[in-house]
């Protein structure tokens, strides 16, 4: 959870609380977090980066989650806190595993050193997992790391917001023939996600692209050593909330 005391000096020093968010978001500056939280010790307690990192509805600071608010970058240490739900629920894949063979013809060695996300995203595209998912056998691997948007605008409720040159990280992109894959992916179980990781990616790459852009959650379940995938949309590309989801499935990759 995101520093709930230094959130709560945040939150006095500029009165925020008083704010009308039906009108309008409350816009932060990272000078302005610095300033009020100056006088703490522990990096945790003052860090910009940490204390705006609040990637699920439980790890926002106790005054967020008390006040139905979340916060989102609009420009490179500039936020806006918006009242809102500004997460998506990820719901448990009810569906059978699927026992799916791997497409390569020899053991990847290096697939069974380490225990990270990328490593276990890789593995699924070197199978071929991730092109039999998307039904789209022209999928390579394209895009990877940090980014800056382009502007663009969208809302959140009824609020309008305005984002420039945010920096954005995916953890692979894949582009083919008709369509560009991104997806975010996680090695650990989380029952929800803050919406920006799929929406601001997929903002920046459809200004880029007239091909469809496709947002994809992507989990290891490493008690089963399955590999769980999600695929969203966004039926209105300028409302932050229209996510939904597509499809998903459950994958358990026999290789040889």
């Amino acid at each position: 959870m995101a520093n709930s005391v230094s959130w709560q000096k945040i939150f006095d020093d500029y009165h925020i609380l008083e704010h009308d968010f039906s009108k309008s978001y409350f816009p932060l500056s990272a000078e302005q977090i610095k300033r009020s939280c100056q006088e703490f010790k522990k990096t945790a307690e003052k860090e910009v980066r940490i204390l705006c990192k609040q990637d699920t509805r439980e790890s926002r600071p106790l005054i967020f989650q008390q006040n139905n608010l979340f916060i989102l970058p609009t420009r490179n240490g500039e936020y806006a806190i918006c009242r809102g739900e500004g997460y998506i629920d990820i719901p448990p894949i009810e569906s059978e595993i699927q026992v799916y063979h791997s497409k390569l013809d020899f053991h990847l060695d290096s697939s069974d050193v380490g225990d990270s996300e990328m490593q276990h995203l890789d593995f699924a595209y070197a199978s071929s997992l991730i092109r039999t998912f998307m039904n789209d056998p022209t999928l390579l691997l394209t895009i990877r790391g940090r980014k800056y948007t382009p502007k663009f605008s969208f809302k959140v409720g009824r609020i309008h917001i305005e984002a420039e040159s945010v920096q954005t990280e995916v953890d692979a992109g894949y582009e083919g023939k008709d369509e560009i894959v991104l997806i975010e992916a996680k090695n650990t179980a989380v029952e929800n996600t803050i919406i920006r990781q799929l929406f601001y990616p997929y903002r920046q790459w459809q200004a880029i692209t007239k091909k469809k852009v496709i947002p994809v959650f992507f989990e290891r379940d490493a008690a089963y050593d399955v590999y769980n995938i999600w695929q969203y949309e966004f039926s209105d590309a300028n409302d932050y909330n229209s996510i939904c989801l597509v499809k998903s499935g459950r994958y358990k990759i026999i290789g040889v």
